[in-house]
């Protein structure tokens, strides 16, 4: 299992493409602060992924409800409306 999740971290190309490419590319337009985006781009990962990790696990059982689910995908829908709207108006 340990070595199944470490190829799947180190030989999945979207690894290098978010990191190397994406994130070095916008940490490059931030001039001599670069390298402070990039540490603040990382930290904000771990943050994120250990929340999701440890959120799966307190929010479980309020997740098993069919209804929870249905206000999580309105949730969403509504985001996602108000980002189009929001890409349309600024256009």
């Amino acid at each position: 299992a340990v070595l199944t999740c470490l190829a799947l971290t180190w030989l999945n190309p979207h690894v290098y493409l978010d990191t190397v490419f994406l994130l070095g590319s916008v940490a490059a337009d931030r001039g001599p602060l670069r390298w402070t985006f990039g540490v603040g781009a990382a930290v904000a990962s771990l943050v994120w992924f250990a929340a999701l990790g440890f959120g799966a696990r307190y929010l479980g059982r309020f997740l098993a409800r069919p209804a929870a689910w249905r206000v999580l995908d309105g949730l969403v829908a509504a985001t996602m409306i108000a980002l189009g709207v929001s890409l349309v108006a600024g256009a």
